[in-house]
């Protein structure tokens, strides 16, 4: 920590997931004061050597056991007293990742997934950890009218019915499954994948995502694909 009066820059991730139909966040578990025992955002102090993106994915890899996890920065946060030790501000990131790859974050006392309604407003949340939160959700739903960054929290192939409960999760509504069937069949950011998914009653369509120019930025080069030659027209039964 720097000097009295100097400045420090930190890095603070918000990290979600949908799981079980919830919207979840991966808190750590401070052993040091202050808040000692208190449930805060993976972080870490930023080097002078290492850029602002770096440092967030370093604080994701040493807390939460994950690589390769695209994050774009929130805001930044810089309340005098947000930290009672020093003067430090936090440039905050987010990230958003599918069950599958949430799962493989750490299993510990000191890093869990909580339910972002029902479990968080009743820990003991570090800092102004609760705030930045409150900024990623925020954030996250505005986004999702102009960019498809749900597809994110999706595996590869998905069918309609789970992408639409995504959005709800998110959204924190039941929305029109007509209205958004045609939306999301008309955008195209939508291909028929190979396969039918099996569950109760006729097996559903696979989609999966395809993305033009910066919309296939979150996504890694092996989901960004070309745009195909005609939209998916077909509904899921």
């Amino acid at each position: 920590m720097a000097a009295s009066g100097q400045p420090t820059l930190a890095v603070d991730v918000v990290l979600l997931t949908v799981r079980d139909e919830d919207l979840k966040v991966l808190l750590t578990r401070r052993r040091e004061p202050p808040f000692r025992d208190h449930w805060t955002l993976p972080g870490t102090l930023v080097r002078v050597d290492e850029d602002l993106d770096a440092a967030a994915r370093r604080a994701l890899q040493d807390k939460a056991g994950l690589k390769g996890v695209y994050l774009e920065q929130l805001h930044t946060f810089g309340d005098v007293g947000r930290d009672p030790r020093a003067r430090v501000v936090s440039v905050a990131h987010y990230a958003l990742v599918a069950s599958a790859r949430a799962a493989a974050a750490i299993h510990a006392d000191d890093a869990r997934w909580f339910s972002v309604r029902e479990e968080v407003p009743k820990l003991p949340v570090g800092f102004d950890h609760a705030e930045i939160l409150r900024h990623a959700v925020a954030r996250i739903r505005a986004r999702l009218e102009h960019v498809p960054i749900a597809f994110q929290l999706l595996p590869e192939a998905f069918t309609l019915t789970e992408l639409q409960r995504v959005y709800e999760v998110i959204l924190g509504k039941r929305l029109d499954k007509r209205n958004f069937r045609s939306k999301m069949l008309a955008s195209g950011t939508l291909a028929l994948a190979p396969g039918r998914r099996v569950a109760v009653g006729r097996p559903a369509r696979l989609y999966r995502f395809v993305a033009q120019g910066e919309m296939g930025l979150a996504f890694g080069p092996e989901r960004r694909r070309a745009r195909p030659r005609k939209p998916a027209a077909a509904e899921e039964p």
